[in-house]
C-alpha cells in the first residue's frame, strides 16, 4: 500500500535526485555560461561583505558537518558518548546555523531593498532563498528542541539515507519522526530538486582545482599612458574617449 510517507521518502527523493543529475548535465551541456552565480561585486557595500562571507562560511560548515554525520555515524556516535563533547558538539553546530541564519537575514533584507538588486533577482532566486532561510530556521528550532540532534542523526537518520543509496529504502524510523524534522528533510530534497534550475548550480562547476594549482605570476610591463595614447602605432583600434 502506498503511504503519504512512501511517496515524500522513498519516491521524492529518487526524482530529486533524478533531476539533480539528469538536469545538471543538461544545463551544464546546452546551457553551460547560464551555469553562474550572478556576481553583483558592483553592487556591493559592507554590509553585503559582511551578509556574504558568514553565510558562505557557516553553510558550507554545517553542510560538511551533516556529510560527516552521514559518512562516519559511528565515529560520531563514540564521540558524542562524552557529555562534555557532545554539549561541545552541538554548541559550535548550533553556533553556526545562528551565524548563518542572521547573515542570511541580512542578505534577504539588502536584497529587497536595495533597487538595484532587486532589478537582477529573478523569481526563482526568490523560491530558493526562501526554502534555505526556511531550511535554517528549520535547523534551529530542531537543535534547540529536539537535542542531541547529531546523535539521532547518525543512529535514525543515516541508516534511512543510506537505505535510498543503496536502492534499499527502510523508512520506519523516518516515518516515525517529528513533522517539524520531516519538513526539514523534504525542504533538502526540495533543493536538490531545484539545484539544476536555479543559481545554486555554480557551485557544481566551482573552481576547486585552484586550491592545488601552481601559483601564476601576472606582470604589467605595459605604460598606462602609451596604452590610453591614440597615437600609439601598435594597437588595431584607437581610443576614441582621450
Amino acid at each position: 500500500m502506498i503511504t503519504l510517507d512512501s511517496v515524500l521518502f522513498i519516491a521524492f527523493p529518487y526524482v530529486s535526485i533524478g533531476m539533480l543529475l539528469v538536469g545538471s548535465i543538461y544545463r551544464y551541456r546546452k546551457h553551460g555560461y547560464s551555469i553562474s552565480s550572478l556576481s553583483v561585486q558592483f553592487l556591493e557595500n559592507k554590509v553585503g561583505f559582511w551578509g556574504t562571507m558568514p553565510f558562505h562560511i557557516g553553510i558550507i560548515i554545517l553542510a560538511l558537518g551533516h556529510l560527516a554525520i552521514f559518512l562516519f555515524p559511528e565515529a560520531i556516535l563514540f564521540w558524542n558518548s562524552d557529555p562534555t563533547r557532545l554539549i561541545i558538539h552541538e554548541g559550535i553546530a548550533f553556533t553556526f546555523g545562528v551565524v548563518v541564519l542572521v547573515a542570511m537575514t541580512v542578505l534577504l533584507i539588502r536584497r529587497w531593498t536595495n533597487p538595484r538588486l532587486r532589478m537582477v533577482t529573478t523569481i526563482m532566486d526568490n523560491v530558493i532563498e526562501s526554502l534555505i532561510y526556511a531550511q535554517i530556521v528549520l535547523g534551529c528550532w530542531i537543535a534547540l528542541g529536539y537535542r542531541w540532534g547529531s546523535s539521532w542523526f547518525a543512529a535514525d537518520l543515516t541508516p534511512y539515507l543510506r537505505s535510498i543509496v543503496t536502492f534499499d529504502p527502510e523508512i520506519s524510523a523516518m516515518s516515525a519522526m517529528p513533522w517539524v524534522i520531516k519538513l526539514h528533510v523534504i525542504g533538502a530534497f526540495l533543493i536538490v530538486l531545484l539545484i539544476p534550475f536555479s543559481r545554486l548550480a555554480h557551485f557544481l562547476v566551482a573552481p576547486i582545482h585552484y586550491i592545488w594549482r601552481p601559483y601564476q605570476i601576472v606582470m604589467w610591463h605595459w605604460d598606462r599612458k602609451k596604452i590610453r595614447s591614440a597615437d600609439t602605432e601598435w594597437q588595431s583600434t584607437r581610443p576614441r574617449n582621450n
